[in-house]
């Protein structure tokens, strides 16, 4: 999976592995961009816009599915998954 990145604009201040390793503390964490862009030392809009960057690179790989909404409409069967990513015991 070879994906281009745009050589737009003043190069990162992270890698690309921290880039992808702060967008899975995201989503793991489920903090807001603030928080986790204080950790990497970031602005909270560039945390934003990395996040963005790693979330349409997966849906353009077409491995993932992000869909932005959930359709709807007579004859859909939802199965749910309910996903506790809390860190305290229950």
């Amino acid at each position: 999976m070879n994906k281009h990145i745009s050589a737009k604009g003043r190069p990162s201040k992270l890698s690309i592995e921290d880039q992808i390793l702060m967008c899975l503390r995201y989503w793991r964490e489920y903090r807001t961009s603030f928080h986790v862009a204080t950790s990497y030392g970031v602005s909270e809009p560039i945390a934003s816009r990395i996040v963005r960057h790693i979330e349409d690179c997966l849906v353009r790989s077409n491995l993932f599915n992000l869909p932005k909404k959930l359709p709807e409409g007579a004859g859909i069967d939802w199965n749910v998954v309910i996903v506790d990513a809390t860190e305290i015991p229950i």
